[in-house]
């Protein structure tokens, strides 16, 4: 069976094997969106007169019955496993859709289709992440803990406090993650190999039909902003995970017997094969790992890209590091919002860690108050700390305003979480209704 591209047959075997690399793996999950993207292009075919309507019904009949594609290292990638699907049914009728159109704007379609998809749902578990530590910190509101700066003992905050820091850094992954999805959200159907083709292409149409909001215009641009729009992802994927791996090593402190602040359940703990006693947080310690291999699939993608102008093979690599970090962020947040339930908190631990010498920044502010320089405040104050014995201290003053220990403003946090959700709600339901509109036939009667 030939490629897309061969004129002739006598391909060198460990070439081919070179060249085809794990793309038919890799391209297995884009089967929905080649089929979206070939229903949109042909549409647009019909409506220039390159398909007639009876043409484009069977071709949709055909791409709509494609469920599962097995995509062998002949047929190379998505792209020709499907065309090939049509001309075995459909012959001359099958081969005609691949006018006006490319290889490299089929991947891009697919990719942003896919990328659009796949970052919806990490939006969505960003939210459910956020809601399971919100309510963890609520519920653990008012209970005192030391706070740490450079891992010493620095002033009182809260369970709540803390847990309400990584509530707003899941809401601040959600905008990041909007980010990469509005970076995705451009039509590079009608770029074709990157100049475009001799047929007047309805490139806005296609665009709709497909559920973007916009066409990227320039068509050689199409191809060099591919590496950057992974780029885009990952870098977007980098600052999630690296505010996971905060969360990770918090975990990791807090529920050692040395902090013992908090506990994990046992069903998210792990045993040691020698010493019995054990029970490690490999859950935590491998979302801390994962966290750090980020920045290197990020880092691939960003030399893989730095070429002239045009499509270059090179890109092919690109696809790998990206799915394997959306695809690890997906287990990621999963286990972000099954976490809190799985904790409990040592109440004795923390009351006995709150003691009086972290209230010395607390007495320097009293001193300011009654007029006297925070400096020499300071040093007043520092020496008196640094000679006392530290004792517990059972209900430290906590500062009230905004987004301090004594008020998280969990409605805020609360409030954010649900407008974000309802965007997300509203984009896929958008997504889909399109798509299945394609499916059907409904948009493009």
């Amino acid at each position: 069976m030939k490629k897309l591209w061969q004129t002739k047959t006598d391909l060198d075997s460990a070439v081919e094997a070179y060249t085809v690399g794990a793309d038919p793996e890799l391209d297995a999950r884009l089967l929905p969106y080649e089929v979206y993207g070939s229903l949109a292009h042909a549409s647009g075919l019909v409506s220039i007169g390159v398909l007639t309507k009876a043409e484009h019904a069977r071709i949709r009949k055909v791409l709509c019955g494609l469920k599962a594609v097995k995509i062998t290292r002949e047929q190379e990638d998505i792209h020709t496993a499907v065309e090939q699907a049509l001309t075995t049914k459909l012959g001359e009728i099958g081969a005609k859709v691949h006018a006006g159109r490319s290889r490299n704007d089929q991947v891009q379609v697919n990719l942003r289709l896919y990328l659009k998809d796949r970052l919806l749902k990490l939006d969505a578990a960003a939210g459910a992440a956020a809601a399971a530590w919100a309510a963890f910190g609520a519920k653990w509101d008012k209970r005192p803990i030391p706070g740490y700066s450079h891992l010493q003992r620095a002033m009182p905050t809260t369970i709540g406090h803390w847990a309400a820091s990584h509530v707003e850094a899941l809401l601040e992954a959600r905008r990041a993650l909007r980010f990469a999805f509005d970076e995705a959200d451009a039509c590079p159907l009608g770029s074709a190999a990157g100049y475009g083709v001799m047929l007047p292409l309805p490139r806005e149409r296609a665009a709709k039909l497909l559920g973007f909001s916009r066409v990227q215009r320039n068509t050689l641009r199409v191809q060099s902003s591919r590496p950057r729009l992974e780029a885009a992802v990952l870098s977007s994927l980098c600052l999630v995970a690296r505010d996971l791996g905060v969360l990770a090593w918090d975990l990791s402190l807090y529920c050692t017997a040395e902090f013992g602040f908090l506990k994990l359940s046992d069903s998210f703990t792990t045993g040691s094969s020698i010493m019995p006693q054990k029970k490690n947080p490999d859950v935590v310690e491998l979302t801390r790992a994962r966290a750090a291999l980020f920045p290197g699939w990020l880092n691939q993608v960003l030399m893989i890209g730095q070429l002239p102008s045009g499509y270059h093979r090179d890109y092919q690599l690109t696809k790998g590091p990206l799915f394997a970090a959306l695809d690890t962020m997906g287990q990621m947040l999963e286990i972000a919002a099954r976490l809190p339930e799985s904790l409990k908190v040592n109440e004795t631990a923390c009351a006995a860690a709150v003691t009086s010498d972290l209230l010395a920044t607390h007495e320097a502010i009293a001193l300011v108050r009654d007029g006297v320089p925070f400096r020499t405040a300071y040093r007043e104050v520092a020496s008196r700390a640094r000679a006392a014995k530290p004792r517990v201290v059972a209900d430290p003053p906590m500062p009230s305003h905004l987004g301090a220990p004594g008020k998280p403003d969990w409605k805020a946090l609360r409030t954010q979480n649900l407008k974000d959700s309802r965007w997300s709600t509203s984009t896929r339901g958008n997504l889909e209704k399109k798509w299945t509109g394609l499916v059907s036939g409904l948009q493009i009667r």
